[in-house]
Order: structure tokens, then C-alpha cells, then sequence
């Protein structure tokens, strides 16, 4: 695998250029408030306005979530799991500073879902996959629960982190509302109907397609495809390499016993023998330690960002989506000789949507790509201190076998010989 993650190739057009150089590009972050609104001065669909300043997370954090304690629930129909949504705020739109609520995975769910439709070009990063991920045999074991729980930890602070998401009422609502006042406000959403109209016309836009797409987002668009199969690549080796690697630490596990059972048989082998099990126990413990890490850190960051790839290919679709119905309708116009009023009433209309969407997209592209980047460094660094310090461990304790087995052989040798 050549290049370096989400670096486009192929010849050296305009487009490329662009991605290449995207990395470079750190907009000031904007917000928005409905499904067009995102610059820095937005006037928004109630006639009011906001401006945000510059993010900094350790200074301007006023919203604080946990995600812990999981339960299992079984009842008459069906089994599933809860887990307790721990918030502390200072927000004065919450009437209170602290909240303690359960959550199972539909509402996690249902929470993402309002988010995207609210913000559809805003990425909001994935949940854990709802079924049983890769290498768990049991849905409800306390490895794959302790997974998802991480996961959906992560998920809440990654909306509370951000300055549009976590001012969704959606979100103030998922924090505060206990069961029943989060099960009635769920069924205040749009209808089944008017759903299945915005799908429609969605893949309808969708399968028409764009004629036009901007250099910028054409540079986009390319770097998420590479971005995509590079981490989508290094997330299947990794987690076989994971899998690989408690196979080889359940090995030692049987290894090291083998040798102290020999030693009870081989009286001028008992030193070395039981010298060499206890070396493989204590690589055995440094191996455990390793595979918790990789399992802990490098894994979870390269899944969410290779599901996270998928997020990403749906929102440039969605822009996508916006511009194919402006090209429709300018073409309408061309050859239509009725309705020509209403027709560029609706262009004017797109039009402003698009650049609005466009804006949003860009400012929200550059937060994840220093998002993504920042904590694809920390893992990789975190795992290459973690392999640095295993190794060691592992070579100190072989060596020190190595010098105890020298110093032996020179007490039991002839003292004739050695004079």
C-alpha cells in the first residue's frame, strides 16, 4: 500500500492538485443552524443571527458527558441493554447543571439520525455498529459491551464537542428527558410520508447526478475515496493482527507450563527449565498488556474513522444531491416556455442553498480533518510507545535468563580447567 492516508493518486490534474494541498487549509470554523445556514454571520431561518469564535476545548468546554454502568434488561419480548448518560453543564439552557439518565442503542440511534436531518452537512461522526462486530461470538458478552459502551462514550462527546451539534435541542433533549418524556418527544418527528418523499426525491437527485461539481469538493471527493480503502485497509490488517496476537498469547499461556512439568524429570535441567518458563510467563504478561492496547486505542480509532469514511461519502452525496436539483431546474428554464417566474424563483432559491451547503461543508470538512488527524497521531504514537516498551521488557527478560545461565555455567565448571 503506497502514499500516505487519504492521498489521492493518479495524474497531476487541477483536482488533484487541490487534495493534495487540502491538508494545508484550516478554515476558521463556522456554524449553522438548519439545513443551510453555516458561515460566520448566519441568518437564520427565525430572522436571528449568531457568530462563534475559534474553538478551544480546554478553556470553552461548558458540557461535560459519561457514558457508563450498562445493564441488561430482559423482558416478555426482548433483551437488550441500558447505559447511564452521566451530564454535567453550565449551559444556561438547561434548567439544571448535572442529569442522570439510561439510554439503550435505538436512542443513540434515533439521536444521530435527528442530527443528520437537521444538519445534513455537518458530519457527524458513526455510532458502533448495531449487530455483532467482527471477532465477538456473544452479543451481549462483557467484551463487546465494554466495546459499544466506549464507543458510545466517544460518540456523545464528539457531538458535545462540537459547536453546532451539541446546541441541537435534539441533543439537550437525549441529556435531560427521563424514558418516557424522551419516548414522547420521539414521536413528535415528521411523519412516515413526508419522510418517504425526502428519500425519493433524494435518490431520484442522486441517480441524476452532477454535471458541474467544483474543483474544490472534485478534490474532496477524491481524498475521501483514497482516505477510505487506505483506513478501511489498515483497519481489517489491524484487527487480524489483534486476533493473531491473543492466539499467540493464549499459546504462551500453555507454553510455559510444558517447561516447569519437564523440569520435574530432568534434575540437571531444573535451573533452565523452569528459568525458561518463567521468562515466557513474563512475556506473556507483556503481550496481554500490548493487545489491550492495541485492542483499546488503535483499533477504535482506525474502525470509527474507516466507518466514519462512509459519513463523509453521504454528506458530499447530499451536497451533491442539492446542486443536481439546481442543474435540473436551469435546464427546466432553457426549454420551458411556461412557468418561467416560478422556475427561476426556485433557482434563486437553490442557488442560495447550495452556497450555503457549500460553506457548510468546508468549514466542517477542515474540523474533522484536524479532528481525524489529531487522534490518528495520538494512537499511532500511544501503540509505538506501547511495541517500544513491550519489546524492551521482553529483551530484558531474556537477557537477564542469558546472564543467570552464564553465571551458573561458570560456578559449576572445573576450577582445574579454569586455571
Amino acid at each position: 500500500m503506497s502514499g500516505t492516508i487519504g492521498e489521492p493518486t493518479g495524474p497531476p490534474t487541477q483536482a488533484n492538485a487541490m487534495a493534495a494541498d487540502i491538508s494545508g487549509q484550516m478554515l476558521d470554523l463556522d456554524e449553522d443552524e438548519d439545513l443551510e445556514v453555516f458561515s460566520k454571520k448566519a441568518s437564520l431561518t427565525d430572522g436571528s443571527a449568531f457568530e462563534f469564535e475559534e474553538e478551544d476545548d480546554s478553556d470553552c468546554k461548558d458540557i461535560f458527558v459519561t457514558v457508563d454502568n450498562p445493564e441488561s434488561h430482559i423482558t416478555a419480548v426482548e433483551t437488550f441493554i441500558t447505559y447511564r448518560v452521566l451530564t454535567k453543564t453550565t449551559r444556561s439552557e438547561f434548567d439544571s447543571p448535572e442529569y442522570e439518565v439510561r439510554r439503550r442503542y435505538q436512542d443513540f440511534d434515533w439521536l444521530r439520525g435527528k442530527l443528520e436531518e437537521a444538519h445534513p452537512m455537518l458530519i457527524v461522526h458513526p455510532l458502533p455498529e448495531k449487530f455483532v462486530v467482527k471477532g465477538m461470538v456473544e452479543r451481549f458478552n462483557g467484551d463487546f459491551i465494554e466495546t459499544r459502551r466506549k464507543a458510545l462514550h466517544k460518540f456523545l462527546n464528539r457531538i458535545a464537542d462540537h459547536p453546532i451539534l451539541s446546541c441541537s435541542e435534539d441533543f439537550k433533549v437525549f441529556l435531560s428527558a427521563q424514558v418516557w418524556e424522551l419516548t414522547s418527544y420521539k414521536k413528535q418527528g415528521p411523519g412516515f410520508l413526508s419522510r418517504m418523499g425526502e428519500t425519493v426525491r433524494a435518490v431520484a437527485n442522486s441517480v441524476r447526478g452532477v454535471k458541474n461539481r467544483p474543483e474544490e469538493f472534485a478534490a474532496i471527493q477524491m481524498y475521501v475515496e483514497a482516505f477510505s480503502n487506505k483506513i478501511t485497509n489498515l483497519d481489517k490488517v489491524t484487527q487480524r493482527i489483534v486476533k493473531e496476537q491473543k492466539e499467540y498469547m493464549e499459546e504462551l499461556k500453555e507454553y510455559a507450563p510444558s517447561y516447569t512439568l519437564w523440569s520435574g524429570s530432568e534434575e540437571e535441567l531444573v535451573g533452565p527449565l523452569k528459568g525458561v518458563a518463567s521468562c515466557i510467563e513474563r512475556c506473556c504478561k507483556e503481550t496481554e498488556e500490548q493487545v489491550n492496547q492495541l485492542s483499546d486505542t488503535l483499533v477504535p480509532s482506525l474502525h470509527e474513522y474507516a466507518l466514519c469514511s462512509e459519513t463523509l461519502k453521504a454528506v458530499l452525496r447530499r451536497r451533491d444531491n442539492i446542486q443536481a436539483e439546481f442543474e435540473a431546474k436551469n435546464e427546466a428554464l432553457a426549454t420551458r416556455k411556461v412557468d418561467q417566474d416560478a422556475l427561476k424563483e426556485d433557482i434563486g432559491k437553490l442557488e442560495d442553498r447550495m452556497e450555503l451547503a457549500n460553506s457548510a461543508l468546508k468549514v466542517d470538512w477542515s474540523r474533522w480533518q484536524r479532528c481525524m488527524r489529531g487522534d490518528l497521531k495520538t494512537a499511532f504514537v500511544s501503540t509505538a510507545q506501547k511495541n517500544v516498551d513491550y519489546y524492551e521488557k521482553c529483551l530484558a527478560v531474556w537477557e537477564t535468563f542469558l546472564v543467570s545461565q552464564r553465571t551458573e555455567g561458570c560456578e559449576d565448571a572445573d576450577p582445574d580447567q579454569l586455571s
